[in-house]
């Protein structure tokens, strides 16, 4: 009997092991077993307790089941906490703060701030601008500029330039007393750019020489680098501020100088929104996104900032010669009364140029390279006396300030100009809109004694149908061609067997020579010894 007990105990544990197993064996469609289900259906079951739990057997093993499903298939991604509208709102709010200084309040009648919803009323009229709600914000921003900046004496709004990836915000500072440390800065900074980069090429002169003593030098000069204006005068008359949502801080431009406004000239590139970004060209563009949107402000100015004929007069200065060169300030005259916006859409005539041109130069005055400075001059002493002195370059002449538009050229067939008026059902009430057509985006209206510019564009300028990259330059000449360079030609077999012979009879020439000399001089001595 005990045999017979401990055998069926043997097979109950080996049945109740294999049965086990079972219960533990996964599933091919869910992963999950049976085991590990019940275990979590009894412990749901115990935790919870429902009533009649043998009725809703079924629905808690169905509940058990979903609550362990994940949804795999979801591929939509998570928010995060704070957006970049959040963020943008966030800083933009401190725009609307009003600061408890009352310092400020008697300041208000000689803001250097124009009023910007006047502007935005009469852009409207036009059929451009930026909309009521962003030009507030703008005028906050520009507000927020003024009073970041004590010696500003008059801050409008330029324009927007659009990007790829942002856009930029244009402000136009002009300063009441030029920033003299900034300058010396930039002057400092670039002489030791200078000093290391002339240190660095004589370093590289002299490994040259060392290694090529004996091959001939290469007599190309390189051109002469044309000097940058001065700030206030010229191209950098003003100082240029972008940012690019109101709200964000303002980024001060450096100046520009004539090689970028010769480069960028040649090239097409659209703004990124990054004022670090490289600029990627054929020529080479000296600098980098910041240093290009600053010369395309510059030649947009040059070629688009209008006024109505008679708001500005050149004043006259005691002392002044009619062969001096052209001036480039203006004054606003108080005895204009304003032009009829009739006259103002039928003629060109009525609007002028307010800047200055700019030269191809890539200045705004022309100035002889020709003419070396004087410590240069002392330095070379009299090894210039020697050289010959280069003709004379002709200096070049632009269009004088205050030239009316009716003088501008065509360009690829088209006018440079278009004119409407804003409304014709109420004229009396209407304002002359002009646009320009060789850079889209450039509006000027003008209504009364009240007139504004803008710009609203990619900052490039209308190049016809097509663009056409310029060609690289022709290839420069090597060294001259001259017996001491050119390599001669391998002489052949009869031309080396000739040039034997002749070196042969030229050795040959003086022995019979010394010959014949000594014969004579024996012929003499025996007629001595005769006589």
């Amino acid at each position: 009997m005990d045999e017979h007990r401990d055998r069926s105990g043997d097979k109950m544990l080996k049945s109740s092991a294999a049965f086990k197993t079972f219960l533990m064996k996964n599933s091919q469609k869910s992963n999950m077993n049976l085991y590990d289900h019940l275990t979590r259906l009894l412990l749901k079951v115990m935790d919870e307790q429902p009533n009649d739990a043998v009725d809703i057997f079924e629905d808690l093993s169905y509940d058990v089941k979903r609550g362990l499903f994940e949804d795999t298939k979801n591929r939509l991604r998570d928010l995060p906490h704070t957006t970049l509208a959040e963020l943008l709102a966030e800083q933009q709010r401190l725009l609307f703060t009003q600061q408890e200084d009352t310092e400020h309040e008697d300041e208000l009648v000689e803001s250097p701030l124009p009023n910007i919803n006047e502007i935005g009323f009469y852009l409207e009229q036009a059929g451009v601008g930026l909309g009521r709600e962003e030009m507030q914000r703008i005028f906050l921003a520009l507000k927020q500029l003024v009073d970041s900046q004590p010696l500003i004496l008059h801050c409008r709004l330029w324009g927007k330039i659009l990007g790829t990836q942002s856009n930029y915000i244009v402000a136009e500072v002009e300063f009441k007393d030029w920033d003299n440390e900034n300058e010396k800065s930039d002057q400092a900074a670039e002489e030791e750019q200078n000093e290391a980069r002339e240190s660095e090429e004589n370093e590289v002169k002299k490994t040259i020489t060392l290694v090529m003593d004996q091959l001939p030098q290469s007599t190309y000069k390189p051109p002469p680098v044309v000097p940058k204006e001065p700030m206030g005068t010229g191209s950098n008359k003003n100082v240029y501020y972008v940012c690019k949502e109101p709200g964000l801080p303002w980024v001060k431009l450096p100046s520009v100088t004539p090689a970028q406004i010769t480069v960028a000239r040649q090239i097409r590139k659209f703004f990124t929104g990054r004022l670090d970004s490289p600029i990627k060209s054929y020529p080479p563009f000296p600098g980098n996104e910041a240093n290009y949107l600053r010369a395309q402000i510059a030649r947009i100015s040059a070629g688009t900032h209008v006024s109505p004929q008679g708001f500005f007069h050149v004043g006259e200065e005691e002392g002044e010669e009619e062969d001096e060169a052209p001036r480039d300030s203006y004054e606003v005259n108080p005895d204009f009364d304003g032009v009829p916006v009739s006259e103002m859409v039928l003629s060109l005539s009525m609007w002028v140029h307010h800047v200055q041109h700019i030269l191809k130069q890539g200045r705004c005055s022309w100035i002889n390279l020709a003419v070396k400075p004087e410590e240069d001059q002392n330095e070379e002493g009299e090894a210039e006396e020697t050289e010959e002195e280069p003709d004379e370059p002709e200096p070049e002449v632009g269009p004088p300030l205050l030239t009316p538009l009716s003088q501008d050229a065509e360009m690829f067939n088209t006018p440079p100009w278009s004119t409407k008026i804003s409304s014709t059902l109420t004229s009396q009430h209407a304002v002359a809109v002009l646009r320009s057509n060789l850079w889209p985006g450039a509006y000027a209206y003008a209504c009364g004694k009240k007139f504004e510019n803008i710009y609203i564009g990619w900052g490039l300028k209308y190049t016809g149908q097509g663009y056409s990259p310029p060609l690289p330059p022709p290839p420069q000449k090597e060294y001259p061609s001259e017996p001491e360079v050119t390599e001669a030609l391998d002489p052949t077999v009869e031309e080396e067997q000739v040039l034997e012979d002749a070196l042969e009879e030229q050795q040959a020439a003086p022995e019979e020579m010394e010959n014949t000399d000594e014969e004579e001089e024996e012929e003499e001595e025996q007629e001595l010894d005769n006589d």
